[in-house]
Formats: structure tokens, C-alpha cells, sequence
């Protein structure tokens, strides 16, 4: 019969107390007090837990190589949170190896999860946008890896970093009533993404906030093909809109081609405000007002707050919040009854 095979975490669910403080028994730290070492000892022995050489590691950081878990590297997002987080891994001293899956399944993420954890890896970041398996499951396939979450749903308490889309919503919305614009159509991102979720309840609210209706949502894919889609579709149930958010600007620019097409003038008849200010949306027709996300920081501070898990297992696990700003372009104007 094989024997059952005990991690860091049932250590720390029997003894109560986080997989932090048990590392930091086993690795011997001196800031833990008499009581919580004995418990935490006595649970070790009752499983019989071995520590394996990555557990003992965690303080050490001795193989000075991170791990990265992404998924969907063919949008703009991830493909920029890879990047800058390499860059910042690399500035610090670290090697990086990756592991990209093709879609957010359990049996994927746990797939690609445990076997990173077994590459010797001192962290792991898991860039984790859609909707998909909870953390503490997730960390269970890192086999007592620290393990930091980049862009998963807001207010969650775990280790993790995210940009406030909630907020780049509204700055986007209120941007378009503050012009006079009164009837504003939406564009979604996949309501499968936490931010796409969080940026299509927000510009409701920010629309109901102001005593306006929200107009019609259509859901598209982040491609701009999506984009022109949902915008021909939008025209086809009601034109009467004046302004139109878009969850991101790929989506914008299919979204301009299709009012074009119609005759419409952007922003004479239609203002279009977008999302993540992609390098070349100041050079649409016309320049691209959108929201702009600050990859390079969130690469930064998501990697240095890894590397404090790893080198001080008593880290706050805390969830470190990042604001977009608006960049105002000719995409958007003042509302004009007569166009």
C-alpha cells in the first residue's frame, strides 16, 4: 500500500498556523516562539513529514532560478506581464524558466504546477486572469513553493498583485459623461477574466452612479476582429449611441473600422476610449484616448515581493494594488447634438 504523502500545508492545517511558520521550524528560525515550534514539531511527527530539499530551500534561496505560470501569451496582457517580470527577475540576479498553458484547467494548472515545483525552483509566479482553480488549491501543487498570484480577482487575501480595473473603468466611463455623453455602449472583454468582469460591472455602476442607463454590452474576444464584430453588432440593435467603451484597444481598432465603415466620424459622432495603451495607440486615426496599465511596475513589485516570501517566510500575504491612469487622446470629445 503506498504510503500517503504529507506537504508543508497539512503540516500547517494540523498545527494551525501558516505554511510560513512551519518553514521557518523546520529551517530553524529563531522567531518562533517556544509554543508554536513544539505544536508545529509535534504535527511533523505524527504525519511523519519528511521535508524535501525544495522546503528546506524556501529561506536559503539557493538555486537562485523563479518560475513563471502564464496562460493566453497571444494577448497583449500577459504577454507584457511576462516580459516585465523576466526583466525584473533578471535585473535582481535570477534566472527565470516558464510554463505556458492553453487553457486555465484544473488538470492544467496543476499539471504545469507540479511540475515546476519540481524543477528546484526557489517561487513561483502564476500570471492567473481567468476565472479558474482557487489559490490554496493551487498551492498545494507547489509542493510548499512560495507562490505569488499576478492579476487575479480583487480583494482576495492571498499573495498577490493586480491592477484596480475597477477603477480604470471608471476613470474611462466618467471621462466620457464629464464630455456630455449620455448614452455610452460597451465593449467586454470575455466575462471569464476577472478583469473583464471587473470593468464591465464598474461601468455599469459608474453609468447607474451618474443616473444614466447603460446602453448595450456586447462581449468580445480582446482580438480586434471581436471588436468590429461586437461593433457591427451594436449598431445593428441600436445607433444611437454617442460614446462606446472598450475593454481594450485591439478591440478598439476593429471597433473604429466598423463605425467607419457606416459612415460614422470618431469623435464627431462616436467617442471610443480603450484600455492598456498599447505602443501604437497614439498613432490610430484618430490617436487612441485609453487606460494605461503599468506592466514594467507590476512586474517590479511582484517579483521583489516573491523574493521577500522566499528569503522571510513571514512576509504579510497581502494583495499589492496598482492604479491605471486615463491618457486622453482625439479619440474622445465633448458630446455635440448636431455632430
Amino acid at each position: 500500500m503506498k504510503r500517503q504523502r504529507y506537504t508543508l500545508n497539512d503540516v500547517a492545517k494540523d498545527a494551525g498556523v501558516s505554511y510560513q511558520t512551519v518553514s521557518r521550524v523546520i529551517n530553524d528560525h529563531p522567531s518562533v516562539s517556544p509554543e508554536t515550534r513544539l505544536r508545529v514539531q509535534e504535527v511533523i511527527q505524527t504525519l511523519g513529514y519528511r521535508p524535501n530539499k525544495v522546503a528546506k530551500s524556501l529561506v536559503a534561496s539557493q538555486s537562485n532560478t523563479l518560475a513563471i505560470l502564464t496562460f493566453a501569451m497571444n494577448h497583449y496582457g500577459p504577454t507584457q506581464m511576462v516580459v516585465n517580470i523576466e526583466r525584473a527577475a533578471k535585473n535582481l540576479g535570477y534566472d527565470l524558466i516558464f510554463s505556458n498553458i492553453s487553457k486555465p484547467t484544473r488538470d492544467q494548472i496543476s499539471h504545469a504546477l507540479d511540475s515546476l515545483s519540481g524543477r528546484q525552483v526557489d517561487g513561483i509566479i502564476s500570471i492567473s486572469p481567468v476565472v479558474g482553480i482557487a489559490y490554496e488549491e493551487m498551492l498545494q501543487f507547489c509542493h510548499d513553493i512560495p507562490l505569488v498570484l499576478i492579476d487575479p480577482q480583487f480583494g482576495m487575501e492571498i499573495p498577490s498583485i493586480i491592477v484596480d480595473q475597477r477603477y480604470g473603468s471608471r476613470i474611462a466611463t466618467e471621462h466620457l459623461i464629464n464630455l456630455g455623453h449620455h448614452r455610452i455602449a460597451e465593449i467586454s472583454g470575455p466575462l471569464n477574466w476577472f478583469g473583464a468582469i471587473a470593468r464591465h460591472e464598474q461601468w455599469i455602476e459608474t453609468l447607474q452612479q451618474a443616473c444614466l442607463t447603460p446602453m448595450m454590452s456586447v462581449e468580445g474576444d480582446w482580438s480586434a476582429l471581436s471588436g468590429y464584430e461586437a461593433a457591427r453588432r451594436l449598431l445593428k440593435q441600436d445607433s444611437s449611441f454617442t460614446a462606446l467603451v472598450v475593454a481594450n484597444d485591439q478591440m478598439a481598432l476593429g471597433a473604429s473600422y466598423a463605425l467607419s465603415e457606416q459612415g460614422l466620424r470618431i469623435p464627431l459622432d462616436v467617442s471610443i476610449v480603450g484600455f492598456d495603451d498599447i505602443p501604437e495607440a497614439a498613432f490610430f486615426q484618430p490617436p487612441l484616448t485609453t487606460v494605461r496599465q503599468e506592466f514594467n511596475q507590476l512586474g517590479q513589485i511582484g517579483v521583489r515581493y516573491l523574493l521577500e516570501l522566499i528569503q522571510n517566510p513571514e512576509t504579510p500575504v497581502e494583495q499589492h494594488i496598482l492604479y491605471p491612469e486615463l491618457v486622453v487622446r482625439k479619440s474622445s470629445a465633448p458630446y455635440s447634438a448636431t455632430g
